[in-house]
């Protein structure tokens, strides 16, 4: 989910395929809209003088796009090996059996009913193939399943919806949760912070070259709306709908559905901490 805030970092204009590092090259799905930006970004990922790739989130049951992703790892002369999700939404999960079957390669995830093979994904994991080396870095909020990873050669991190190239991202309740998430967001900080990680590589939007600075403004952006919900719960407004009504009145209505919740994983939130 996206409002009309602007992140550090982001740079203007619209999301296009191509490289984005030295490992990484964007094939962008044609399933752009409100909740989705431009449309999902399918991340290929290898090392420059590999002959194998890892895809990152196939994206959406579109056999047009699953064909460009491998014709663009074909033109640069790769052989996709693996498949990769960050999380099980449509937009990101929904053509991975499909992916799987043309490419004849396994589903990793975190969830076991997205995986199409043996191996499942989990917190430390390293994945390395064809010299190429992604860590797993669980980091749940936007949803339990949410999952980053880690490219430490080019000091990026592919972060699924948990970060996005413009706006903010909703916390799915019930599935997601705002404690986890704002953990989450402070784990990926560390990244940026212990382990130099200056380039976000998000599931949507434009690639972002300030990764803390674009952290922190997550982290403020949620303490603003916290405070928000936390103010009108206090002055007598019971519902999750009427509380989007009055916090989210800047952002397009298209998108109250995905605040509305939001607003529920920020009362349960509140409510756990006692705080209202």
């Amino acid at each position: 989910m996206s409002d009309a805030a602007t992140l550090p970092g982001q740079p203007r204009g619209t999301v296009f395929s191509g490289p984005a590092t030295a490992r990484a090259v964007n094939v962008l799905a044609p399933n752009a809209s409100a909740m989705t930006l431009d449309g999902t970004n399918t991340w290929l990922v290898s090392e420059p003088d590999s002959e194998s790739a890892v895809v990152i989130d196939p994206g959406p049951l579109h056999e047009g796009h699953l064909r460009a992703v491998i014709d663009t790892a074909e033109r640069a002369g790769k052989r996709i090996a693996l498949t990769l999700l960050t999380h099980g939404h449509p937009d990101h999960a929904e053509g991975a059996a499909r992916f799987a079957a043309l490419t004849r390669t396994d589903v990793r995830a975190l969830d076991p009913a997205l995986r199409l093979g043996e191996e499942g994904l989990a917190a430390g994991d390293v994945v390395t193939t064809g010299g190429l080396e992604l860590r797993v870095v669980p980091t749940p909020g936007h949803t339990a399943d949410s999952l980053c990873f880690h490219l430490p050669a080019d000091r990026a991190v592919l972060t699924g919806d948990t970060v996005l190239g413009r706006g903010t991202t909703m916390v799915a309740h019930p599935d997601g949760r705002l404690g986890d998430y704002l953990d989450s967001l402070r784990l990926l900080r560390s990244l940026t912070v212990d382990d130099g990680v200056h380039t976000v590589l998000p599931g949507h939007g434009p690639v972002l070259d300030d990764a803390q600075g674009a952290i922190d403004f997550y982290l403020a952006h949620r303490a603003h709306r916290l405070a928000q919900v936390e103010t009108a719960a206090e002055r007598g407004l019971s519902t999750a709908s009427a509380i989007v009504a009055e916090v989210y009145a800047d952002v397009d209505r298209s998108l109250w559905p995905a605040a509305e919740l939001s607003v529920r994983a920020q009362l349960e939130y509140l409510r756990g901490h006692g705080l209202i």
